[in-house]
């Protein structure tokens, strides 16, 4: 069913906690329509819909939709945790039902469309990006996977027409694009980043083959007079954009080791060096991307500091959940907290998937060497069953393996870990780190609620 916004009022959405969809949900808000939506859990997310309007029901079921409502809205997740559901708000003929990436097709269609992907670093590129157009008064639309620090949203509206030549009518769109389920492809991007390619989400894919032939995709949507930015030494880009109508520009020729930046760590200013390369294109100078990527602060949940504990030791909480990702923040973290200044690390780490953890195994085991201490919560299951071939100990038992030590402990409860954790003498040398796409930070937030300076 063609979908005509401008005749929408009321909108509701099923998962309307998820980070992605919650940002469409801002958005008709913004457009002055009713907003109604469920989701499983309570969370930050929901909490700040509600703040902006939104009635939010918590629980998930058909008699949740209201009678009165134009069009559905659902997650994709939908089909894995609730497949009856799934089904029932599918045969609805009398009013059009989009999932989240299709609701993405729509919006962008008229505008000039900047989508971010990779397996790494898309929310962080994507932020950056937009804090460039924004402090050089570009005004745009934006759609990132994290709560923007400051504003609290995932969701900008923008209001002026882009000043690039290459520019169409509805102005510019940011909007980060995730290869899951390749929901990617619904999008229609005149500039698309590539940050990296590796393996992931492989409860969807095949291998990193059938990875790569979702992005190669992706790839050929650029038309002619669009343009991919990507980093060149990437073993699995050349595969990818072979084929490519655009323009490829390499990432790599934008790198700036010196470039000062808020938020430490090389993969950061590996984002950068995109970001960077997408004001070019656009017509914007180094020194104004310079200058809003100094200024940048990161986003939620991205090496988020969260407070100090009375003894002084600092809580972060960051997104981390694939072992190049876990990796390339605990270098972040020691650029802050070096070894030879005796600072040490304790990572309090949620696997997200069960599929995930299994397959990515032993490279989780090597992700976690520049951590002192690390702590295994249960795995956050999200969308999949336990078939008992993985578990928390599994992986910690991996770990200390690796490491020829005994540094990595799992844990049955969130609350034991945080019964640990209270039980440690702990200095203003030590550093917590919770990490993982899942829950982990409500260890963080339940032990700086006991025991704040």
């Amino acid at each position: 069913m063609e979908l005509d916004l401008q005749k929408i009022k009321n909108v509701h959405f099923i998962g309307i906690g998820g980070i992605g969809i919650s940002a469409v949900a801002r958005m008709m808000l913004h457009e002055g329509k009713i907003v109604t939506g469920q989701d499983m859990q309570d969370g930050e997310v929901v909490q700040e819909l509600k703040k902006v309007g939104a009635e939010i029901t918590l629980g998930q079921s058909y008699e949740n939709i209201p009678k009165d409502v134009d069009l559905i809205v659902y997650t994709i997740a939908i089909d894995n945790y609730d497949p009856e559901l799934a089904q029932k708000i599918k045969e609805r003929t009398d009013i059009p039902v989009k999932s989240y990436p299709q609701m993405l097709d729509v919006i962008s269609r008229d505008k000039y469309t900047i989508a971010v992907s990779g397996t790494h670093g898309k929310t962080t590129t994507t932020a950056m990006i937009a804090q460039i157009l924004r402090d050089t008064k570009n005004d745009p639309t934006v759609i990132v996977g994290s709560l923007l620090i400051g504003e609290k949203s995932n969701f900008i509206a923008g209001k002026s027409k882009p000043a690039s030549p290459y520019g169409s009518q509805g102005g510019y769109l940011v909007v980060e694009a995730c290869e899951y389920r390749r929901s990617f492809l619904n999008i229609n991007p005149k500039i698309l980043v590539i940050t990296n390619i590796e393996e992931d989400h492989l409860d969807y894919y095949k291998d990193i083959e059938d990875i790569k032939n979702a992005f190669y995709e992706l790839v050929m949507k650029v038309p002619e007079d669009g343009f991919v930015v990507c980093n060149m030494g990437d073993e699995n880009i050349p595969d990818v954009i072979k084929d490519a109508k655009a323009k490829i520009i390499n990432s790599e020729d934008y790198f700036d080791k010196d470039l000062r930046l808020m938020i430490p760590g090389i993969h950061n200013k590996k984002d950068a060096a995109s970001a960077s390369a997408v004001a070019e294109i656009i017509g914007i100078g180094k020194g104004d991307s310079d200058k809003a990527l100094a200024g940048f602060p990161g986003t939620w949940r991205r090496f988020e500091y969260k407070g100090d504990l009375l003894s002084g030791a600092k809580v972060y909480d960051d997104y981390a959940h694939h072992p190049t990702e876990i990796s390339a923040t605990l270098e972040g973290f020691r650029e802050l907290y070096p070894v030879d200044q005796d600072y040490k690390i304790i990572v309090v780490f949620q696997p997200h998937l069960f599929s995930r953890t299994k397959l990515l195994l032993d490279d989780f085991s090597k992700s976690f060497t520049l951590a002192d201490s690390i702590m295994i919560l249960p795995i956050y299951y999200a969308r999949e069953e336990d078939d008992g071939t993985i578990s928390s100990k599994i992986l910690s038992d991996r770990i200390n393996k690796y490491q020829n030590n005994q540094n990595s402990k799992a844990f049955d409860s969130f609350k034991e870990a945080e019964r640990e954790l209270r039980a440690m003498t702990l200095t203003n040398k030590d550093i917590i780190v919770t990490m993982g796409a899942g829950e982990a930070f409500k260890v963080g937030d339940k032990i700086l609620e006991s025991q704040t300076k």
